[in-house]
């Protein structure tokens, strides 16, 4: 498999960690940069949590940038209750974990997206697994970015099951659905990873102790805060037969679409809050008849994608 850049934009929680592990452990990509976002924690805290994971795992090589700190639409950012209770209040499933001995990039993490979607083109994929706020701002600055980067691959939105904030709306387009509508209809060779498939991927404990036999660090540390995860999503009744591979889904599909079924369908995000259906990703009715580069996951190899999971975290966390 012929590698990739890769750019990863993340409000570093918990399942993000879980996408960053695979990002460096995966072969078919090399991972030029994260960039931080507002919400599961704060931008600096995510940024942060971003640098210190990176340092547990041995990957002080990878550069980190702080992106927007709230919304477009909005002032400022407070971090939701049910997000703490999900992610702990640090983001990490309270995990403590040795400082990185790195700073964060003191370039605007919007501007390194610009960059580097003009060095790498059609050879860089981005994914981001929060609110599209950065990317958004990065399309207003540069509207020529969204036809260079050749893969955008995100995790949010939900188009054949409920959404997780309202009966329509997903966490992370909740968080921004102006900037997500402005991403969906900008960017070329888009695929939503969205509720409909991350739902089917659970992990449980039998996993995670896997995790902790490996006898390291970094096996307890991802023990510790994927434990936490799973014992939040049994508490809070969002499921309790595990969590879900949100975000790490997302990595995945992006490297290796044949994970998914994915429907073409031109999407739009809806934002009229008079409707009732704020943050809704539906498909474009204008759009019907034209052919379309942007794309749904709605069925996912479940057994296939756990497994492969499961596989590039015992490489990275040896």
């Amino acid at each position: 498999m012929a590698q990739r850049k890769m750019i990863l934009d993340l409000d570093t929680g918990i399942d993000d960690a879980l996408a960053l592990a695979v990002a460096v452990a995966h072969p078919g990509v090399d991972l030029i940069g994260v960039v931080a976002s507002y919400g599961n924690t704060l931008v600096e805290e995510a940024g942060h949590n971003t640098l210190n994971l990176l340092h547990l795992l041995g990957h002080d090589d990878v550069p980190v940038y702080l992106g927007a700190e709230h919304a477009t639409t909005a002032k400022n950012f407070e971090v939701m209750p049910i997000s703490q209770a999900i992610h702990g209040k640090n983001g990490i499933g309270e995990a403590q974990l040795a400082t990185s001995p790195r700073p964060l990039k003191s370039q605007s993490g919007i501007d390194f997206i610009i960059e580097a979607a003009h060095q790498y083109g059609d050879d860089l994929i981005l994914v981001p697994t929060g609110p599209l706020t950065n990317l958004a701002l990065a399309e207003q600055k540069d509207p020529s970015i969204g036809q260079l980067i050749g893969q955008t691959t995100i995790m949010g939105g939900a188009l054949t099951v409920p959404g997780n904030v309202t009966p329509f709306t997903e966490a992370n387009i909740n968080q921004d659905p102006e900037a997500a509508d402005q991403v969906f209809t900008h960017q070329k060779n888009f695929t939503m990873v969205g509720l409909d498939v991350t739902l089917r991927t659970l992990l449980t404990k039998d996993y995670t102790a896997q995790w902790r036999n490996l006898g390291t660090e970094a096996g307890e540390k991802y023990a510790q805060l994927m434990d936490f995860y799973i014992d939040a999503y049994y508490n809070l009744d969002i499921d309790k037969k595990g969590a879900a591979l949100h975000d790490p889904l997302a990595v995945a599909v992006a490297i290796d679409p044949s994970y998914v079924t994915e429907l073409p369908l031109a999407m739009r995000v809806t934002y009229d809050k008079k409707t009732g259906d704020y943050g809704r990703t539906i498909g474009d009715k204008t759009k019907l008849l034209e052919s379309t580069d942007s794309k749904a996951a709605i069925l996912v190899d479940t057994d296939r994608f756990v497994a492969d999971f499961q596989k590039w975290m015992l490489t990275v966390l040896k």
